[in-house]
């Protein structure tokens, strides 16, 4: 045997994806390349690790006996690594936070320099919906999440970093005139929903039942960019948080419809499970938020 570091990670990415292309991708690396040191490694082994099945890559079991091995492999390389930077008094270790749909328009803003200033901090960041994200913090698999609605059934502590603003937009052609209320829209317009688990969802539901209308056609999309394009192309409306669509109105892809009770206004919080021992990474990025939160938003959501 005679394999490398550089061949265990990309096996354990291609894994993860399943698909050598996203694997490529998430690595930087060019495809052919990924390809090169899949078929090196595989060459190690008379058991085949992967197969291809009607163009679809699949992982055999021996290639998932592997994986969990390689996996061990590096998580202590990593952990020599990160002794090391301790013992040059550098900051080092992991940070894993899991971030709710929309959080991932805010969270870069509010790592990229930390990641910086600690280069041998590894990042693991998870987007999902909001049911997902609380089972992370539930299970206690993050060291932090990004919520806009803090969940009551959990002992949390939080920094609150900066508003969540909904409004109802429609794309730009959409004719607005005589329309004041939800009442005043046409009744078979679509509206477009997140997928259920979705804090976005949740908000659009409580409003709309609070107007005491009902909607005759709903369309649901299991991602905030699925439903912006879907409004951009005039498919029907939705209530979006302003975070993830400033672009399109700044280039009049989209426009808001000023109504009665919007924009939903709730926070952005980065939250913890009260009582949890922090890495010294964790504890690190919590005085990096309270220290830097405010000149952030100033910079990048003023």
């Amino acid at each position: 045997m005679n394999f490398t570091l550089n061949q265990l990670r990309i096996f354990l990415k291609v894994v993860e994806t399943r698909s050598i292309t996203k694997a490529s991708q998430e690595l930087a690396l060019s495809q052919p390349a990924v390809s090169i040191q899949l078929k090196n490694f595989q060459s190690q082994f008379d058991v085949p690790l992967t197969q291809l099945i009607n163009r679809r890559l699949f992982i055999t079991a021996f290639g998932h006996e592997i994986a969990t091995l390689a996996e061990k492999i590096i998580n202590e390389v990593n952990e020599i690594n990160y002794q090391t930077a301790l013992y040059n008094g550098q900051l080092a270790g992991k940070l894993s936070i899991s971030v709710v749909s929309t959080g991932k328009y805010v969270i870069p803003f509010f790592l990229t320099d930390f990641l910086a200033e600690n280069p041998n901090i590894d990042l693991k960041l998870d987007v999902s919906n909001k049911a997902q994200v609380i089972s992370d913090l539930t299970e206690n698999s993050v060291d932090f999440s990004l919520v806009s609605t803090l969940p009551s059934e959990l002992n949390l502590d939080k920094i609150t970093l900066m508003k969540n603003e909904l409004y109802l937009v429609c794309h730009s052609g959409f004719d607005t005139e005589g329309i004041n209320s939800m009442k005043d829209l046409p009744k078979n317009i679509p509206f477009i929903y997140r997928e259920a688990g979705s804090a976005t969802r949740s908000a659009m539901e409580k409003y709309i039942d609070q107007q005491g209308i009902s909607i005759d056609k709903k369309l649901e999309l299991t991602s905030n960019e699925a439903v912006k394009q879907a409004v951009i192309a005039n498919m029907g409306l939705s209530i979006m948080p302003i975070i993830g669509i400033r672009q399109e109105l700044k280039s009049q892809q989209l426009k808001i419809i000023p109504m009665k009770g919007l924009p939903l206004e709730s926070n952005w919080h980065m939250v913890w499970n009260r009582g949890n021992r922090l890495s010294p990474s964790a504890k690190a990025f919590v005085a990096y938020l309270e220290k830097n939160k405010n000149s952030i938003i100033d910079a990048f959501f003023s």
